[in-house]
């Protein structure tokens, strides 16, 4: 008699595997519009998108989604519902990147303490580009595209 991995003990097997993983990912996820701390999907790119702050200059590419006053100076501003991290290195210099962790896909959290940081297990990023400063995570957050007109903050 022949024993060892049959078809229905295979099958199983991914069966529980897959339902102990699920409950584990679902931690990492957040529909809230608002400026967040909470997670998902994954980026690349270490290039900075910043655009003028002057007004008018631009036509605005899409719906204004932030304002100027919301992003600390020094800091970054969460909006979960674009997936994306506003920030402000130096007043008036505004930036963005995918709010999606590039260690394990949470989102990052807003802060005013000089980093974009992830409070999933403790990354941090560069505010000017994205870069990976500190924690697990190893690749830079995907720049993204925005206008800066007035007060507005826009994707582009």
């Amino acid at each position: 008699m022949a024993t060892g991995l049959n078809r229905r003990t295979a099958l199983s097997a991914a069966a529980a595997v897959a339902g102990v993983g699920a409950p584990l990912l679902a931690g990492c996820g957040s529909d809230d519009s608002t400026a967040t701390d909470a997670g998902s999907s994954a980026p690349s790119s270490s290039a900075p998108a910043e655009t003028p702050a002057a007004g008018g200059a631009e036509s605005t590419g899409g719906d204004v989604f932030a304002k100027t006053a919301d992003v600390p100076v020094g800091g970054c501003a969460v909006y979960s519902d674009a997936k994306v991290v506003v920030t402000q290195p130096t007043e008036g210099d505004f930036r963005c990147f995918s709010a999606v962790c590039t260690h394990q896909g949470c989102l990052v959290s807003s802060g005013s303490e000089g980093v974009i940081p992830c409070n999933c297990h403790s990354s941090q990023f560069s505010l000017e580009d994205g870069a990976p400063q500190a924690g697990p995570a190893s690749a830079p957050l995907e720049a993204v595209e925005i206008v800066v007109d007035g007060d507005d903050i826009a994707l582009a």
